[in-house]
């Protein structure tokens, strides 16, 4: 039996993101791939495992084919959002099982792009067969069952929409800190409630931007850490949790799905919340970030709104400094955005982020940090806790 061995990040990149209106899917997907590789300095020949999701027939195995891989592993699991975070752990276990050496997970997409040249409409369907079939005849849309959620945490807690909007502000705060978000000019919590109505309570800027972009991160086995040009991050932990998919089958509409993935990540990390300098999480609309820092463990159930409002999001000032790039609310969202999570995390602690740079009290650089996804509208959640090497 091999050992078990450590597993690190050793590369990550963005493929050019935001408008992109010449390139294809498989395009940014090898974009993306090709700077992660170049990122971390390994050749393309140690890469044996493959993960991807939401592009091709067959996917991941058309994408592979297009970026000449012949992996001997291999996923495809696709959970929306969290699709990522359960990729990464499914990876980190295969080579510290010793089943693969390097594992590559790669995702692009076209979103924007696809709308504006009519290849696609704006609005996302999940179809109507299954449990859906009972939802689709009142009309639920993605958006709307993110607002039911929202609105029950509102009536349950009293969390006020000027909190949810505050979660949109500081993202932008974030963001205007970062040269490649999409959208870095400052709003206020008037601003957001001020917007058109997408579905009630939430505005516009209480939804995430619509863009194009693809990531890459690479995963190796503890032993070519050495021969990386970049300081690993080290995968501590993670779990991961289903919660539902009919409506109807949600036990508690404030609860997500993170504060089991949550819970099991760090436990098998050995950390606590408290110990984390920074989190990147999933940020489709405003509520998707507060009922996670709650059930993260970062504040009580039902506090999340009293947490968000005193600025506790921002990368200057900031006690708890979420979605550093701006998140999907106002840097990118190409649709499954969860890989954009590791790769902001992993940059921050190498300390590569510039003028959003994180720094602890002591003016030193993060040690700990953790990225949660989210799938569907809470329907699955992965969770990855991560180290400085």
């Amino acid at each position: 039996m091999v050992a078990r061995r450590k597993v690190a990040v050793v590369g990550v990149a963005l493929s050019d993101c935001g408008r992109v209106d010449d390139a294809t899917p498989y395009a940014l997907h090898a974009q993306a791939a090709r700077r992660a590789l170049a990122d971390a300095g390994l050749d393309r020949s140690l890469v044996d495992g493959f993960a991807s999701a939401g592009l091709g027939t067959l996917a991941p195995i058309e994408v592979a084919e297009y970026l000449g891989l012949r992996p001997t592993w291999v996923d495809s699991t696709s959970v929306g959002g969290s699709t990522w975070e359960v990729m990464a752990a499914h990876a980190a276990d295969a080579i510290a099982a010793g089943h693969a050496r390097v594992v590559l997970l790669a995702y692009g997409s076209t979103a924007r792009a696809d709308v504006r040249a009519g290849r696609r409409t704006g609005t996302l369907s999940f179809g109507t067969r299954g449990p859906l079939q009972f939802e689709a005849s009142y009309g639920h849309t993605l958006i709307a069952k993110y607002a039911m959620a929202a609105r029950r945490h509102m009536i349950e807690y009293g969390t006020t929409i000027e909190q949810l909007a505050e979660v949109a502000v500081q993202a932008r705060a974030n963001a205007a800190l970062n040269p490649e978000a999409m959208f870095r000019t400052p709003v206020t919590v008037d601003d957001v409630l001020a917007g058109p109505m997408i579905a009630d309570p939430f505005t516009k800027l209480h939804c995430c931007v619509r863009s194009d972009g693809g990531a890459a991160v690479l995963l190796a086995a503890e032993e070519y850490v050495r021969d990386c040009r970049t300081a690993p991050v080290w995968v501590l932990g993670s779990g991961e949790h289903l919660s539902h998919s009919a409506m109807s089958e949600w036990p508690d509409f404030t609860v997500s799905p993170a504060a089991v993935s949550g819970r099991l990540a760090f436990d098998r990390a050995g950390v606590r919340p408290s110990e984390i300098d920074f989190a990147e999480i999933y940020d489709a609309f405003t509520y998707m970030t507060l009922v996670t820092l709650e059930d993260l463990g970062f504040c009580g159930k039902g506090e999340g709104g009293a947490f968000v409002e005193k600025g506790r999001l921002r990368v200057e000032g900031g006690e708890l400094p979420v979605n550093t790039d701006g998140g999907g609310l106002s840097a990118q969202h190409p649709g499954m955005r969860g890989l954009f999570l590791l790769v902001e995390a992993v940059r921050q602690l190498r300390g590569e982020c510039g003028d959003r740079q994180v720094r602890r009290v002591d003016g030193s650089l993060p040690r700990l940090t953790v990225a949660s996804g989210t799938g569907g509208w809470f329907c699955s959640s992965g969770t990855v806790v991560l180290g400085a090497g």
